[in-house]
C-alpha cells in the first residue's frame, strides 16, 4: 500500500467521512489523483461511498471495518516496533524521551491540525 493510501486511511480514521476534494487538499494530491486512490481503496474493500444526509449532491467517503482494521492493525505495528526499540535504550536515554513527551505531543497536534485542513 502507499504512503498516501495509508495517510488517507489514518486521516478518514481520525476525522471521519470526507469529500474527495478536502481529502486531496489533506494528502497534497490533486482531485484527479485522489479520486483514482480511493476508487482502487474502495475496489479493495478498505472505503466506501456515501451520500451525506445534509446535502444530496456530495458524496463522503468513509472507512469501512476492514478499512478500519487495516488502520489498527497498522498502528499496532508501529507501537511495538517502538517499543523494542526503546527496550534497547539505556535508563538516560529512555529519561529524555520522557522528558521530551510534552514537547512531541505538541508537534503531533501541529501537524495533525495542517493535514486535516477545515472540517467538512
Amino acid at each position: 500500500m502507499s504512503l498516501t493510501s495509508a495517510a488517507t486511511l489514518a486521516t478518514l480514521d481520525r476525522t471521519g467521512p470526507r469529500r474527495i476534494t478536502d481529502l486531496a487538499a489533506v494528502e497534497g494530491v490533486t482531485q484527479p489523483a485522489m479520486t483514482t486512490l480511493v476508487r482502487v481503496m474502495e475496489e479493495s474493500g478498505l472505503v466506501e461511498r456515501r451520500g451525506d444526509a445534509s446535502d444530496k449532491r456530495v458524496t463522503l467517503v468513509c472507512l469501512t471495518e476492514a478499512g478500519a482494521s487495516y488502520v489498527r492493525t497498522r498502528r499496532q505495528t508501529g507501537v511495538h516496533a517502538f517499543e523494542r526499540l526503546i527496550g534497547e535504550l539505556t535508563g538516560d536515554e529512555v529519561e529524555a524521551l520522557v522528558a521530551a513527551l510534552p514537547a512531541l505531543k505538541h508537534l503531533a497536534e501541529l501537524e495533525s491540525q495542517d493535514r486535516e485542513g477545515p472540517k467538512p
